[in-house]
């Protein structure tokens, strides 16, 4: 397992990174055939940047005390 991010700036990289996949998932799927699995996949995309941010966000609060 590697360690976690602790710096604001990796942090900001690591969730701009994923948005990057999401849009580039997003682009690639084709309207006309998009399936469940491809929404379900976009879904989880956004749930895991969510999670992340919320781990930062406490991570962050963590470091302030």
């Amino acid at each position: 397992m590697s360690n976690p991010i602790t710096d604001k700036n990796k942090q900001v990289n690591y969730l701009k990174e994923r948005l990057q996949i999401f849009v580039e998932v997003l682009d690639a799927i084709d309207p006309e055939t998009a399936d469940i699995e491809d929404i379900d996949r976009l879904i989880k995309i956004i749930d895991d940047v969510e999670e992340k941010m919320d781990q930062f966000h406490n991570r962050n609060e963590l470091t302030k005390e």
